[in-house]
């Protein structure tokens, strides 16, 4: 390529619209707002699927049978339990530790009692994707639990994933429609194509290193501000503000400011996100079940407001906030329950790196000097 070639190369920024994978596990549109897992579409599966089903999906490209499904499940429950040493390494942990790092340096700490953890055949991998599928919500609420000077709650293995992670971290059973609407939240977290960490656990599995590595690096990929957290800062800008009175000025004043509403706007949509249109709704019922719609009704003022100042739709961060607070989720779990999700998806794409594996190896395009005279020290 010349040096005129060169310069007219338009730049990706942030590999922005750059395809660096095929793969068929989820496609986003961002045009016509749509979003599919291995061909259907997330308005369908939230409304009608199963969290155990949607990893049956990602996982096998295909819907479970009657039977299928009831393996899977059976199986998810054989390793809801964490090895004791997991727990015990966790109640050393600093009770200030963010939760998103307990996480991740559990996950990696985890690898260390899974003997056969190298073997990346895919009857073996998907066994650990099982395993790890089945762990992250006792490791969250089981974490959640130790920080507060309680005792981890165990799994109950008749419970699915949902309804198991609301027990273990209330230590009671929740509300029938709370573990429902957690399970289709579940649905919409659990795969989003090549977002920032599911393109780390690919990098990571390219290298034929071991599932946990990969998981380990989506993680710390997840931990960083621009990636996860957004929720949380959702809810604490409704803190924030108070009440619904104060949103219009509150939002105008912050945007005069330059400073960033959370929850709005997105890399890859043009239109509303289309897991924010479930969002919304789990939103306003959790508000209503809980007799105090407050959270609910400020976040439709400030949706009012942001599109008619910016323009700007609420992606998948803005409703989950207000809902998982109706919940009596604390703040800084949001995240790490986004991992709890999308483990699915972050297995469901190693497995499918394992399977047609090609080192992921990018160019950088270099910009700095060239032809520099080398100076000895001594005259530097």
């Amino acid at each position: 390529m010349d040096k005129a070639t060169e310069a007219s190369t338009p730049k990706a920024a942030g590999l922005r619209g750059v395809a660096a994978a095929s793969s068929s596990i989820s496609d986003v549109n961002g045009e016509r707002g749509e979003l599919i897992f291995q061909g259907y579409n997330i308005h369908d599966l939230a409304s009608s699927s199963t969290f155990e089903e949607v990893v049956f999906l990602l996982w096998h490209k295909s819907l479970p049978t009657a039977a299928e499904l009831a393996q899977l499940r059976r199986e998810l429950s054989e390793h809801y339990d964490l090895p004791h040493e997991i727990l015990d390494l966790m109640r050393q942990f600093p009770r200030e530790a963010d939760p998103i790092d307990v996480l991740r340096t559990a996950i990696s700490a985890l690898e260390f009692f899974d003997k056969s953890s190298r073997d990346i055949s895919r009857k073996n991998a998907l066994a650990t994707a099982t395993r790890l599928t089945a762990q992250f919500p006792a490791l969250v609420a089981g974490s959640d639990r130790v920080r507060r000077g309680l005792e981890p709650v165990a799994p109950n293995p008749n419970y699915n994933i949902a309804t198991n992670f609301l027990y273990m971290l209330k230590g009671e059973m929740p509300s029938k429609h709370d573990a429902e609407v957690f399970d289709k939240c579940l649905i919409l977290h659990a795969d989003h194509e090549l977002n920032a960490s599911t393109f780390a656990a690919r990098v990571i599995a390219g290298t034929l290193a071991t599932i946990y590595a990969g998981v380990t690096g989506a993680i710390a990929a997840l931990s960083g501000p621009l990636h996860g957290g957004a929720n949380t800062a959702v809810m604490k800008t409704l803190l924030e503000i108070g009440s619904i009175d104060n949103v219009e000025s509150f939002i105008k004043r912050a945007l005069a400011e330059k400073r960033k509403i959370m929850g709005f706007g997105h890399a890859v949509y043009r239109t509303e996100d289309p897991r924010a249109t479930h969002l919304r709704q789990f939103s306003k019922e959790l508000g209503e079940q809980a007799g105090d719609t407050k959270w609910y009704e400020m976040s439709r003022r400030v949706e009012e407001v942001m599109m008619k100042e910016k323009g700007l739709y609420a992606n998948v961060d803005f409703f989950s906030a207000s809902a998982y607070y109706s919940m009596g989720i604390p703040l800084d779990l949001f995240t790490p329950i986004f991992a709890v999700s999308r483990i699915s998806g972050w297995t469901g794409h190693i497995l499918e790196q394992y399977a047609d594996n090609k080192l992921i190896r990018p160019r950088a395009e270099y910009v700095g000097a060239r032809d520099l005279p080398y100076v000895p020290i001594e005259n530097r």
